[in-house]
C-alpha cells in the first residue's frame, strides 16, 4: 500500500472477541444494537487493554514475550489491578491468543500465538490504513446445513465483526478492500466450505446510498465516532498545548485512545464518502486518532522500553 494511504506503519491490535459486532441495520435489531453501542463506551475490560497493548507495543519485546511482572505494571498504568491482569491473561490463554513463554533471564511471560500474530497483522492493515474504496463490493454468500447451525452463527457473527453489512439472509457484503482479511478469517475458522465470495457493483434498482443505509446502521456507527471524539478530541487539544511529553502519561493516553479507536474501523468498514450522510463524523475521528498517534505513540513507547530493558 502506498505510504500516503497509511496513517502510520506501526502495529495495531486485532479484532478480539471482546470487540462487539457491528451494529445491526435499523429495522432488524435496533434496540439490541443500541445497547451494544453503549457497551463500547464503558470502561475498557482488562482483556481488551491487554490485546491493545500487544498490538501497539508487545511485539517490540524479544519474540513478543512480555514478562508477567512487566505486563502487570504496564496495565497498572491505565488503572488495571494485578488480579484483573492475571485473570484476563488466563482467559486470553484459554482462547489460544496468548501462550506461555520465557523472557530475558527465564522470567515467566506470555507471547501472542501464531494465530494471534496473523490477527495482529490483519489489524495493522485495518486499524492504521485509510482505505480508498473503488466502488466495488465483496459479497459473501453462504449456506450452512441445519445440522451445523452453530457454524452458521459463527459465520454470521464473524462477518459482522469484520464490518460486513447484511443484504438478505445468507448474503453479506463489504467494500472489496476487505477481501484479503476476509479470506484469512474464513480460512482460520475453517468456514471456507460454506462460503462463496464474489466481487461486483450494485446495479439497482434502489439508489446505492439508500441500500447502504439498509445494510448498515449508519446512525449507530456515527454515534460510535462521535463518542470517540467526545472523549479523545479534548485529550488531543490538551497535548497540543504541552511542550513536554512524559513517557508514562503519553503511554497511558495513547493506549486508552487506541483501545477505543481500534473498534471503529471494524464497525465502519470504509464505505465511500458519496454513500454516507453529509455530516459523517468518521473522517474527523480518524484525524483525531492520527493526531494522537503522531503526538503520543513514540513518546509512550519509552515507558514499556524501560521495562523491556529491565527484563533483558
Amino acid at each position: 500500500m502506498p505510504a500516503g494511504d497509511r496513517l502510520c506503519r506501526l502495529p495495531a491490535p486485532y479484532a478480539d472477541r471482546e470487540a462487539p459486532a457491528v451494529p445491526a441495520p435499523r429495522g432488524r435489531s435496533g434496540p439490541r444494537s443500541r445497547s451494544r453501542v453503549t457497551a463500547w463506551h464503558s470502561t475498557p475490560p482488562p482483556g481488551s487493554l491487554i490485546v491493545t497493548f500487544y498490538g501497539a507495543y508487545g511485539r517490540e519485546f524479544d519474540d513478543g514475550t512480555v514478562p508477567i511482572a512487566a505486563l502487570i505494571r504496564l496495565l497498572g498504568a491505565v488503572g488495571v489491578d494485578p488480579p484483573s491482569v492475571r485473570s484476563a491473561v488466563s482467559r486470553l490463554k484459554r482462547r489460544g491468543l496468548l501462550v506461555p513463554a520465557h523472557a530475558g533471564s527465564k522470567s515467566a511471560g506470555y507471547a501472542p500465538s501464531a494465530a494471534a500474530r496473523q490477527l495482529l497483522e490483519d489489524g495493522d492493515r485495518r486499524i492504521y490504513s485509510r482505505p480508498r474504496p473503488d466502488g466495488s463490493w465483496l459479497l459473501a454468500v453462504f449456506s450452512v446445513p441445519e445440522s451445523e447451525r452453530r457454524r452458521r452463527h459463527v459465520l454470521r457473527s464473524r462477518l459482522a465483526r469484520l464490518g460486513f453489512g447484511n443484504a438478505a439472509p445468507g448474503i453479506w457484503l463489504a467494500p472489496s478492500h476487505l477481501e484479503e482479511e476476509t479470506r484469512h478469517t474464513l480460512q482460520r475458522l475453517e468456514l471456507t466450505a460454506y462460503v462463496d465470495l464474489f466481487r461486483g457493483t450494485h446495479a439497482g434498482f434502489e439508489p446505492t446510498a439508500e441500500a447502504v443505509a439498509r445494510w448498515w446502521d449508519l446512525a449507530a456507527i456515527g454515534e460510535l465516532h462521535r463518542a470517540f471524539l467526545e472523549t479523545h478530541e479534548p485529550v488531543l487539544r490538551s497535548w497540543a498545548r504541552r511542550r513536554r511529553v512524559p513517557p508514562e502519561e503519553a503511554y497511558r493516553d495513547y493506549l486508552l485512545a487506541l483501545d477505543a479507536w481500534r473498534r471503529l474501523p471494524y464497525a465502519d468498514p470504509g464505505l465511500p464518502a458519496s454513500l454516507l450522510p453529509p455530516d459523517w463524523p468518521g473522517e474527523r475521528a480518524a484525524r483525531v486518532f492520527a493526531g494522537l498517534h503522531a503526538r503520543l505513540r513514540d513518546a509512550g513507547a519509552e515507558y514499556p522500553a524501560l521495562l523491556r530493558g529491565a527484563a533483558g
